[in-house]
């Protein structure tokens, strides 16, 4: 009978499953993780503000959008989808932000990719890949379960396409044929890139409101504060 592996090994050999995952038909991640913190809430490098207008150049991926196009505010958050605080913002504050500003017209609000783990960047694929209807609904089931399939020491394909479930429109064989797409893969780490080094972004959740920004804010009042 074999020996069980040491705890630490077994979190290694996971995560290391989980990279040639991605890595199978994605190409290198030497970039993205050379130059990614894997702390999501890491100490925040000192940002000003952005011009709206630079904030909201198109980049490579559509736009992920609630709310009125001509809303005459706009937020902006940058998340992780392994990350927990963005997981508690979603679950805690958005709902309360969405009804009070959203709904009502206030607020055009921006949901931008920024991975912090080969994890996080895989999740986003399959977002992605559910299409523009589903991308929402599939975000905030994946939030919802994160504790489930993002958890270390979890078999993650198997939690993650169960969680899918919820949302549906995934076999085994389109869950894998869109962690195969290196274009959307590479797309999703360019909005990462750009964040990063024109925007100052360095933690998740991180949000500009009108351009200015808000990092790990606790309290909806705290985006009143910055709009119109």
């Amino acid at each position: 009978m074999t020996a069980p592996e040491p705890q630490g090994r077994q979190i290694k050999l996971l995560w290391l499953a989980v990279a040639a995952l991605i890595l199978l038909n994605v190409g290198t991640l030497v970039y993205f993780l050379g130059n990614i913190k894997s702390n999501s809430h890491a100490e925040d490098a000192p940002r000003s503000d952005i011009p709206v207008t630079e904030l909201l150049k198109p980049g490579p991926l559509q736009e992920m959008v609630m709310g009125d196009p001509n809303a005459p505010n706009v937020i902006v958050e940058y998340a992780s989808m392994t990350c927990p605080h963005c997981a508690a913002f979603h679950e805690k504050l958005l709902p309360e932000l969405k009804s009070k500003f959203v709904d009502t017209g206030k607020v055009r609000f921006v949901f931008r990719e920024f991975p912090m783990d080969n994890l996080a960047a895989a999740a986003f694929m399959l977002a992605r890949c559910s299409g523009k209807e589903k991308y929402f609904p599939t975000v905030e089931v994946l939030f919802k379960t994160q504790k489930t399939w993002a958890k270390v020491g979890g078999d993650a394909k198997p939690m993650l396409l169960q969680a899918l479930n919820e949302v549906g429109g995934f076999t085994p064989e389109s869950f894998d044929k869109c962690l195969e797409d290196k274009k959307l893969f590479n797309d999703i780490n360019a909005v990462r890139k750009r964040a990063n080094e024109e925007f100052k972004v360095s933690s998740t959740p991180s949000f500009f409101v009108n351009g200015k920004p808000l990092v790990h804010p606790e309290s909806v009042e705290e985006f009143e504060a910055l709009l119109k």
